[in-house]
């Protein structure tokens, strides 16, 4: 599985064939203008329906109000949050009512990756 690597300022993102995993470094805010620079990557490599996972290994904050914006991507089929953190997974819940498409939340990266799988497959 071939694993291509953006490093941009405020994250990494791990393309692969048909998903996403992003890792937000410590302490960014997700706001409409990090999000714009993410989504135009992210349309910019797939033109096939993909998943973004964002592997939630530090600690950071999203504001919901661009999920609305997220979920109109033409080929994102779904949403995933892996976290072991009780709290990112509480705020992933929150963020789950403004998400218009799949959005599930893990403890481990494997079960998203297969939720991803099986989700594209679906789809």
């Amino acid at each position: 599985m071939k694993e291509t690597i953006v490093k941009l300022k405020f994250c990494t993102l791990s393309f692969f064939d048909n998903y996403v995993i992003s890792v937000i470094n410590e302490g960014e805010h997700v706001d409409y203008t990090l999000n714009k620079i993410l989504i135009k990557k992210i349309e910019k490599h797939f033109n096939k329906p993909f998943v973004y996972i964002t592997n939630r290994i530090n600690s950071y904050s999203v504001d919901p109000n661009i999920y609305p914006r997220t979920t109109e991507v033409k080929n994102l089929a779904g949403f995933a949050v892996v976290s072991k953190a009780h709290m990112a997974k509480v705020n992933a819940q929150i963020e789950q009512m403004f998400f218009g498409k799949p959005f599930e939340i893990f403890s481990e990266l494997e079960e998203a990756i297969a939720w991803a799988k099986k989700i594209l497959k679906q789809s």
